[in-house]
């Protein structure tokens, strides 16, 4: 019997899922039941994260993978913890050196967009410092499914398959080892079809050993610096060596009576806090839901004009954080939203493919850890024998030396990955993110307005048409948007598009605790293979 995994011509609908204990919610199932199994086997919640990011790095690999970048907020004893383990550009990443190459931008593909990887390290830095379990047993769900394989997912398979058309595109014999690793039948796995990957496989091991040692140090390191050195990368073992991921002090905004938590610059959080900033700081309240839609996006996009314009290093940042947030500044914001769209523009302050997954346990610790390798697969990057895709992260730094995101050799560019977190009264209320490139803190403030707005349960959150601010007063819409205010939002100025496929609009996840009964309450991404699973 042969059945479509992609089609389906009635509507589903996924309740929310309620746990007593503990709660793993990630983009595909098997990597929530390595989380749940750690946790069964004594684990906490960060024990729990890291066994499920590791896990993606098999079963989302278009997604993610050893070589990504990573973030994560930790609730840990009542208290909010920060780290940023995203990489820097190499010593060899100079501007002068990419005008020598003849680019006038950095590429999107290759080795030269490559930055340091931070996801390994940040796997190291959170089990060291919070977790309970030792570090191997973390891995060895993940190293399981890599040695044994598994079976593909659906819309795993579609962003697979995308990604393996893009890189077809490509004589250069830099991109032999992707097809070897992912495409090893001549084409992107299919819905149901097996894959599995031995070298990805050794390479957990080694990580697993050696608390990451071995691929910053090690022989993973080696093995990288050789492939950066054979195809033209400035990325040298010298660079992964000297990295160390950053624990920061998360920061907030008011909203609704709670506090949303954000990883500072050089994330872009900050996005979603000043959104939101904008928003509460709005005189009245929105008279129907048209206009608290129209409000939601001209607060994000006036957001996103001020992340574009100033996030990078937040060394480097030429308004400080405390400045985009200041309330007078956000007030000033707020007044340019009017009854029409506007094109926004960035203010002046100083006048004032990811993957997303969320754990609790019974102890009343909780995480909101992401991780990417920015574009799908990444820089389209494996090294031979190692099954390590390569982020490209560095596209999104500038040549341009006076822009603020100027390339810099030992700099961290603006990312677009950003784990939620959710306080009320200085309690946890829980973890969020919705993955998806500049897609992402749109999702949030979309999810945050649901949830403290229009009180949604998280899975309602999640399920709810969602909105893609692109430019000026262009809207993408999902293909399900309502009509009705599809054509409201376009009466008042806004050039609305409705778009068939949803992947673009984002990914998901949300754990949720009931600050009376301490009960969890979980919703995963209708748009993707996610899974809530209770313990």
């Amino acid at each position: 019997m042969h059945n479509d995994a992609l089609y389906y011509p009635s509507a589903s609908r996924r309740m929310a899922t309620f746990g007593k204990r503990s709660m793993v919610a990630t983009s595909q199932p098997l990597a929530a039941q390595a989380g749940i199994t750690i946790l069964q086997q004594g684990g906490n919640a960060i024990d729990a994260a890291i066994a499920s990011a590791a896990a993606l790095t098999v079963v989302e690999p278009t997604s993610n993978g050893l070589g990504s970048d990573a973030f994560a907020i930790v609730w840990v004893n009542g208290k909010l913890h920060g780290l940023n383990a995203s990489g820097p550009a190499p010593h060899a990443a100079t501007i002068a050196n990419f005008k020598a190459l003849g680019h006038d931008a950095i590429p999107n593909h290759g080795m030269l967009p490559v930055t340091v990887p931070g996801a390994p390290a940040a796997w190291a830095a959170l089990s060291k410092r919070f977790g309970k379990l030792p570090f191997a047993e973390l891995l060895a769900p993940a190293i399981a499914l890599a040695e044994e394989g598994f079976a593909v997912t659906p819309v795993i398979h579609q962003m697979w398959d995308e990604a393996f058309h893009t890189y077809a595109t490509y004589s250069d014999a830099a991109f032999k080892p992707w097809f070897d690793t992912f495409a090893p039948n001549g084409h992107a796995p299919r819905p149901g079809e097996l894959w599995s990957s031995p070298d990805h496989a050794k390479s957990l091991k080694a990580i697993a050993e050696t608390k990451a040692e071995a691929f910053y140090k090690g022989e993973l390191a080696e093995a990288i610096d050789a492939f950066s050195h054979q195809h033209g990368g400035l990325l040298r073992k010298e660079d992964l060596a000297a990295y160390q991921p950053e624990w920061v002090e998360p920061i907030s905004v008011r909203y609704k009576g709670h506090d949303i938590w954000e990883i500072p610059p050089n994330g872009s959080g900050m996005i979603v806090l000043q959104a939101l900033g904008m928003l509460e700081r709005l005189a009245e309240p929105a008279s129907d839901a048209v206009e608290a839609l129209h409000r939601r996006i001209e607060a994000t996009k006036l957001a996103y004009m001020d992340g574009f314009k100033y996030i990078t290093e937040r060394a480097e940042m030429a308004p400080t954080t405390e400045q985009m947030l200041d309330d007078s500044y956000l007030k000033a914001r707020a007044a340019l939203i009017s009854e029409q769209a506007v094109d926004p523009a960035h203010g002046n302050p100083l006048q004032g493919g990811t993957v997303y997954l969320a754990t609790a346990d019974s102890d009343g610790n909780m995480v909101s850890f992401i991780q990417s390798n920015f574009k799908g697969f990444g820089s389209g990057m494996v090294v031979p024998g190692t099954g390590i895709s390569l982020q490209n992260r560095g596209w999104s730094f500038s040549l341009d030396p006076q822009h603020p995101n100027a390339l810099a050799p030992g700099k961290r560019t603006y990312h677009t990955i950003i784990p939620g977190f959710i306080t009320k009264d200085n309690q946890a209320v829980g973890p969020f993110g919705v993955m998806g490139g500049y897609m992402q803190p749109q999702g949030q403030v979309q999810v945050v307005t649901a949830m403290l707005d229009d009180h949604l349960n998280p899975q309602a959150a999640l399920d709810m048409p969602r909105w893609k601010w692109t430019k000026g007063k262009t809207v993408e819409v999902e293909a399900d948007f309502p009509n009705h205010l599809a054509l409201a939002l376009a009466r008042r100025g806004h050039e609305v598009v409705k778009v068939a496929d949803s992947i673009s609009f984002g990914r998901g996840q949300i754990i949720v605790r009931d600050p009376n009964t301490g009960v969890l309450q979980g919703g995963t991404e209708p748009r993707t293979d996610g899974a809530v699973l209770p313990l």
